[in-house]
């Protein structure tokens, strides 16, 4: 990444996977496909069939007057997940058990090493993250999301704004969220829900 080269916050780690297991997780990720049509909603444009940010873009030029938007970004998002809580979510929106178990199993004993000039470091466990590189991540993640939006019951407060007879509070791409309100207070509440959710869930927002 950009940035100081001494500063390990710079670095993003890549998982290198083998062939077989490639495979395995396309078959996996096939397999959730359906639910992730069924959960995720119009507002989640990330990593879908038929979608991406130009929806999103065209949403908010059409949108675009006397309105108060919020960017939101979350700091490494994809090495911040819990994974007793990602276990958690994907039950929660309706995964079955034996394809959880399949997904559990890789991330069982994964171990790291980091390479330095004076050497390797000593192997240690990593006990949160998806893997960056791995084409299940990024589906994982918008699973994951996904709890922490229904968790804020935004729908409730219905202080977004009228998009086609519908209210719209936020739009989405993976990891990245675009906020939307009428007044400044509505901004700033959706902004304290989503914040104390996603806290709640390991994720944190970005303000770099």
């Amino acid at each position: 990444k950009k940035g100081v080269a001494r500063d390990c916050c710079n670095y993003r780690n890549i998982a290198l996977i083998p062939h077989a297991s490639k495979v395995l997780l396309k078959i996996v990720q096939q397999r959730l496909h359906p639910i992730i049509e069924a959960e995720l909603p119009d507002s989640q444009a990330g990593f879908k069939r038929g979608r991406g940010t130009p929806d999103h873009i065209t949403n908010l030029l059409w949108i675009m007057k006397n309105i108060y938007i919020c960017f939101i970004n979350y700091s490494k998002a994809f090495d911040c997940i819990e994974h007793d809580k990602l276990w958690k979510a994907l039950q929660e929106l309706g995964v079955p058990a034996h394809l959880i178990q399949l997904i559990r199993s890789f991330f069982k004993d994964r171990e790291a090493t980091v390479r330095t000039q004076h050497g390797d470091t000593k192997w240690f466990k990593i006990e949160k993250g998806v893997r960056q590189g791995c084409i299940l991540s990024p589906f994982l993640f918008n699973l994951y999301a996904e709890i922490i939006m229904r968790k804020s019951d935004l729908e409730e407060l219905e202080i977004g704004v009228k998009i086609g007879g519908r209210n719209i509070d936020n739009l989405r791409y993976a990891d990245d969220t675009t906020l939307l309100a009428e007044t400044e207070d509505g901004l700033k509440y959706l902004i304290l829900r989503i914040k104390k959710e996603s806290e709640k869930m390991g994720l944190h927002f970005n303000i770099k």
